[in-house]
């Protein structure tokens, strides 16, 4: 039999004609359900995440997301184990992947811990606890000052006085410049295993629909390969300014992640450090400033270009706080984590590359360069004790 007649059909229609017949396949085998007659027909399954918790003087407000297989319907809630009314916006059911605010008017006690169930239409039930009860802050402008404040208290300031090591350091030698690269790299390994650590650990807070750990380890590397790709656009491996501005973004995204941690924190009272908890940032993220300034001393480098770089590093911080005390969303606050991690795990590579290429076979495995990647881990890790929230 003759295929002209293939040839002479337009080549776009074998791109249409495979996804026509798949979305065929599968409605097909939806409305005949096959699976029913095998006596394989799973019962319909409901879940209930509650993603945020609003307190204030009306009462206790859950954000609650259906993500089982079936919609939800609230029947009674309970809290502190007394049944208690409640309002739901939009109302019952809740559509699968959907979610809703849940108003309970009950006279929660401040720092008390509070537990509340949920009891759906056919008897499931879901637990959710809040550790310290403390108000919500409310959207106002003094508020979002002050959280921009702490941002930059947390990010800005320490990088900034990390960088005013420069002049310092550019009177050293080559065995300090190694000494710093590979603290750099010690330091940025720990970052990028808290920033992961961080990541999934949201991911478990999120509705298991959306596999928040596995977007946690795809966005990870997802982000790597395009920050990578970005930084050998020109064909050549970045160094100097270039490295160092990779550096503050890498920084910058594990600020931010770091910023929506302390911002949700401080908003939802797990957090009481105060004061002591801004000094251990502080601390913490002085020695981020030293390791972007380390590829920048083998050249002259203009005040305005360290402003930007303390910027680019720092500020992230002020955005998360925000996020994280009047947006919080775990899932959203894993993928930032994964972004984060991935610009991280970039700036490892480059700069591991980038001692390869500068340093002879011989003197990169040297006591000096092992104590010096041994001490960045140890300074961040210490530095974190401080900083546990």
């Amino acid at each position: 039999m003759s295929t002209d007649w293939i040839e002479r059909l337009p080549k776009w229609i074998w791109a249409v004609i495979p996804l026509a017949l798949l979305f065929g396949a599968v409605v097909l085998f939806l409305v005949e359900n096959p699976l029913q007659n095998l006596g394989i027909n799973a019962p319909p399954v409901q879940q209930l995440t509650v993603e945020q918790t609003k307190l204030d003087d009306d009462g206790i407000h859950l954000k609650v997301r259906a993500n089982g297989s079936e919609p939800v319907s609230l029947a009674q809630v309970m809290v502190d184990e007394a049944y208690w009314k409640f309002s739901m916006k939009p109302e019952s059911p809740i559509p699968r992947l959907s979610s809703s605010w849940v108003t309970i008017p009950y006279p929660w006690v401040k720092d008390e811990l509070h537990e509340i169930t949920l009891l759906t239409d056919v008897g499931a039930t879901f637990s959710h606890t809040i550790e310290v009860a403390t108000p919500t802050p409310e959207l106002t402008m003094e508020r979002i000052w002050g959280y921009i404040l702490l941002g930059i208290f947390i990010g800005v300031v320490p990088v900034a006085l990390g960088l005013m090591f420069y002049p310092y350091l550019k009177t050293k030698g080559d065995m300090v410049l190694q000494f710093l690269l590979t603290l750099t790299l010690g330091l940025l390994l720990y970052l990028f295993i808290d920033t992961l650590q961080e990541g999934l650990e949201l991911a478990e807070e999120a509705a298991t629909v959306f596999e928040s750990s596995l977007i946690v380890w795809l966005v990870t590397g997802l982000s790597f390969l395009l920050i990578y790709a970005v930084g050998r656009s020109k064909g050549k491996a970045p160094e100097g300014l270039s490295l160092a501005t990779y550096l503050s973004i890498g920084i910058g995204l594990h600020n931010l992640g770091e910023g929506l941690a302390v911002g949700a924190a401080l908003a939802s009272g797990e957090a009481a450090l105060g004061s002591f908890l801004v000094v251990g940032f502080t601390l913490h993220n002085l020695t981020e400033g030293i390791g972007i300034a380390t590829p920048l001393l083998q050249r002259k480098t203009k005040l305005l270009t360290f402003v930007g770089l303390t910027l680019l590093a720092g500020l992230p911080a002020a955005a998360g706080t925000l996020i994280g005390a009047f947006s919080y969303s775990p899932q959203w606050g894993a993928v930032l984590f994964a972004v984060g991690a991935g610009a991280i795990l970039q700036v490892i590579v480059e700069i591991s590359s980038y001692i390869m290429r500068n340093t002879e076979v011989g003197q990169r495995f040297t006591v000096p360069n092992l104590a010096g990647f041994t001490l960045g881990i140890a300074l961040m890790y210490g530095t974190a004790l401080l900083v546990a929230v």
